[in-house]
């Protein structure tokens, strides 16, 4: 062999050896913040589960090291833009997962581990432009495998979210005609993927139904009056709940409030009175007005909306205006609980005593004398409950909480579900 012919033979040797080399270095390498999303299948810091690594040598009579469960995981890895309404979900192939971590700058996602051991699944949706790591562990048959997965959820402007309010407020105390309300500030177009995330409890427990009135308010009621003393649990569990159109749900609501004494006030506009009824019992008699000709007080079943001891009221309000002779504009009425949202209260009305119990002389208000006014508005709280009858314009279910002129049956299909 000549020495150029040797020299070459070495040099084309050596090159080989590199190429080996460098593919060998590159198919090691990876990078735990690519933006590009990795299998499903996730393992340590690096994409890849622990004793699961390929290509070691093993010497002649010894036996290979057992490789670990691999670890997968609902989200892949350096994922941008996840949905906030997805739960994430951490399996073990086999075995059993030894430990499950959900983390973001807010602390850790709540989550549970099957009851075999092998998957674990968040209780919490995600947070708008978050970023969330997943760490897990798990073994099986001696051998042991970690995980860890990164990734962003989806940024959302206020355009997006919509925000729950509740009614009754926590710990309010209410009369057994008040329904549950939520309402939105954006519109919600899945009504039933809303539902399954709200519910009512009672003690005791009480038939109900949900009503969407429209695509911003929902009511619950149960299937008759509340039971005096029942306590109620509200959950709106609807933060990352998709809404549909593109919204999402942000904020969970929690409220508890009271069912206090059961009050029934019964109004007949032909006899002119009102019978005070306290958990069925009849404590007075009390002589009213209602409304004259052309503003005849509705008939059906009305519930308290809100009180005040003083209000001003205005004709102008209701339609009639400044200069009429049906004008009035009156600084302090006292002791005001309104029914309705188009301004039928129950008040005093000094004014009109000589009517009451003889006469319907009102604009459409339940008028009383001042003393019987105070004593009603002391025992009185919201959702008590007042029916009308004797007259021949019927109170509309949108028009305050009218949620008690439908049948349970009529209701009940108020519900997406």
């Amino acid at each position: 062999m000549s020495f150029a012919s040797g020299h070459l033979r070495r040099r084309q040797a050596a090159a080989a050896l590199a190429v080996v080399l460098g593919l060998s270095l590159a198919a090691c390498s990876s990078s735990d913040d690519s933006d590009g999303a990795a299998p499903s299948r996730q393992g340590d810091a690096t994409g890849s589960t622990d004793g699961g690594a390929t290509g070691s040598s093993v010497a002649e009579g010894d036996e290979p090291e057992p490789t670990g469960p691999a670890i997968d995981v609902n989200v892949a890895q350096g994922s941008r833009d996840v949905p906030v309404s997805t739960l994430v979900e951490v399996t073990a192939a086999s075995g059993s997962l030894t430990s499950v971590a959900v983390t973001s700058p807010a602390g850790k996602v709540a989550g549970a581990l099957s009851d075999d051991g092998r998957s674990w699944t968040a209780s919490e949706r995600l947070e708008p432009d978050t970023k969330y790591v997943v760490t897990a562990a798990a073994e099986a048959d001696g051998a042991s495998s970690k995980a860890r997965t990164s990734f962003r959820a989806q940024a959302l402007s206020l355009d997006e979210q919509t925000y729950p309010s509740v009614a009754p407020l926590d710990g309010e105390t209410v009369g057994v005609g008040m329904p549950v309300i939520v309402t939105f500030d954006l519109p919600v177009t899945d009504h039933a993927e809303f539902e399954r995330h709200m519910k009512v409890t009672a003690s005791p427990a009480q038939k109900g139904s949900w009503y969407w009135l429209s695509d911003t308010e929902a009511h619950w009621r149960p299937a008759t009056y509340w039971k005096a003393g029942t306590k109620v649990d509200v959950d709106v569990d609807v933060n990352g709940v998709d809404a549909g159109n593109g919204i999402y749900g942000q904020e969970n609501r929690t409220v508890k409030f009271d069912v206090g004494a059961s009050h029934v006030y019964k109004v007949d506009a032909q006899t002119h009175q009102m019978k005070v009824l306290e958990n069925g019992r009849l404590l007075r008699t009390l002589p009213i007005t209602t409304g004259k000709e052309g503003f005849t007080t509705r008939s059906g079943v009305k519930v308290i909306v809100e009180k005040f001891d003083s209000k001003r009221m205005n004709s102008e309000t209701v339609g009639i205006p400044q200069g009429s002779s049906e004008s009035y504009d009156i600084d302090n009425v006292q002791w005001a609980m309104r029914l309705t949202y188009s301004g039928e209260f129950i008040h005093a009305a000094p004014w009109s005593v000589g009517s009451q119990g003889h006469a319907n002389v009102s604009h459409g208000c339940t008028g009383m004398s001042t003393a019987d006014a105070a004593w009603l508005y002391a025992m009185s709280r919201r959702g008590d409950v007042v029916e009308y009858t004797g007259t021949d314009r019927p109170m509309t279910f949108d028009n305050g909480y009218g949620d008690w002129n439908k049948s349970f049956g009529q209701y009940r299909k108020g519900s997406a579900l």
